[in-house]
């Protein structure tokens, strides 16, 4: 796990700065790609070095901080996005949001070099899955595409044809991943049997319903603040700040309630978020777009950001926690999979009813379209919290703490 987490994270450290240097959009898009390659290297090997590597109250720990960080840099993003095109300038100023990852990835090289163990556990690997990494990596562009570009283009036929074709694909694929594990020369890319635990696979589920709400949100507000009520991208992150702080308040607090609450943390976490985002969609509902603030939208946003600091560590280790131990690395890859799927999905539905809503009828009547269209966008993101706080009634109530560690070497 040391290596594979080493080898993304340089990748995507060297990717990051591709992306700065880029001097046309396909060399930007070129480099994003392989961001987005090496990131799923290293993502999921986090979850799995911290299954292997901690027990008891020091695995909810880690976990804790793992939570507080997706949540807090989600939320905070924007806002340093802000503060980098406010200070340099739009011309070039894009450039710095990548450069940034180039010192914390160098840091985060160091120290992953020197502090982590290097020894290898689990199951000895019987080669790579390509044509299973293939056929997945072609279904989840055949979902997305059309997704992301049907509205614009009016969703032609194409549109329909390739998202049947992205689920044919699916299909395939779990085929070929069930022949794959009868055989037993090769190590399938998503062992099939994770899936035998319902537990595992609510979770996984749970997982990419909650990213899907849970991403969107930042997303319809951004484009809210800039493209209908004229504010700065600056002005744009300051509004996510009160789910920042909410987060991190709420990841402080995750650990000590799962130990006591067990899966009643995340059951009052994604309750939080729904109520904070059905709140968020009452104020774009209700509140004219002249007078819109980020105060009408703090108090809902930090109840949402408190109630994903609750939720977001803990459901990964509830997750990972239903399969055996030497299994962690597939299990944390599925996971993180699937989040990133879900944010993927939920930022192309919530821009499709963005965009499919949005009916500008004059050049004083921007803001007032973007309103409401924003508001249609944060029903559905809402709809998705509530979906998810229905799904956590699959995890198991509690998880064992003394599920035993791998020795630090």
């Amino acid at each position: 796990h040391k290596w594979v987490f080493l080898i993304g994270l340089v990748g995507f450290t060297l990717a990051s700065l591709a992306c700065g240097l880029s001097q046309s959009s396909l060399q930007l898009v070129l480099a994003r790609v392989a961001q987005g390659l090496f990131g799923g290297f290293f993502y999921p090997a986090v979850t799995a070095l911290i299954q292997l590597i901690f027990t008891g109250r020091d695995r909810g720990r880690a976990f804790a901080v793992v939570g507080a960080a997706i949540g807090f840099c989600s939320a905070l993003g924007p806002l340093v996005g802000g503060l980098l095109i406010e200070w340099l300038g739009a011309a070039e100023g894009w450039r710095s949001i990548f450069f940034v990852n180039l010192p914390i990835g160098a840091v985060a090289i160091v120290a992953a070099a020197l502090w982590l163990p290097s020894g290898a556990h689990g199951a000895a690997a019987r080669g790579a899955d390509w044509f299973g990494f293939l056929l997945l990596g072609g279904a989840l562009v055949a979902l997305l595409v059309p997704l992301i570009e049907g509205q614009g283009l009016g969703w032609p036929l194409w549109t329909w044809l390739t998202l049947a074709g992205g689920l044919v694909l699916l299909l395939c694929f779990a085929v070929w991943e069930s022949w794959l594990a009868r055989r037993g020369r090769t190590t399938p890319l998503v062992p099939p049997h994770l899936f035998s635990h319902p537990a595992f696979t609510g979770g996984v589920v749970l997982g990419m319903v909650y990213f899907a709400a849970f991403t969107s949100i930042f997303f319809t507000i951004s484009l809210l603040w800039q493209a209908g009520l004229g504010h700065t991208a600056l002005e744009s992150g300051l509004v996510s700040i009160p789910f920042a702080i909410g987060s991190i308040a709420g990841s402080t607090q995750s650990a000590t309630l799962a130990r006591r609450l067990g899966r009643n943390v995340l059951v009052i976490g994604t309750a939080l978020v729904a109520v904070g985002l059905v709140a968020v969609w009452l104020v774009l509902w209700l509140v004219p777009a002249a007078s819109l603030s980020n105060w009408e939208l703090l108090p809902p946003l930090l109840i949402a950001g408190y109630g994903s600091g609750l939720f977001i560590a803990p459901n990964t280790q509830f997750i990972v926690a239903t399969v055996d131990r030497t299994e962690a690395g597939a299990a944390s890859g599925v996971i993180g999979t699937v989040q990133r799927i879900g944010s993927a999905i939920g930022i192309a539905v919530i821009g499709s009813v963005l965009f499919g809503t949005l009916d500008v009828r004059g050049p004083g009547d921007v803001a007032r379209a973007f309103a409401e269209s924003a508001a249609h966008a944060m029903a559905v993101s809402a709809g998705f919290a509530v979906v998810a706080f229905a799904l956590v009634f699959v995890l198991p109530k509690r998880v064992d703490p003394r599920q035993p560690a791998l020795p630090a070497d």
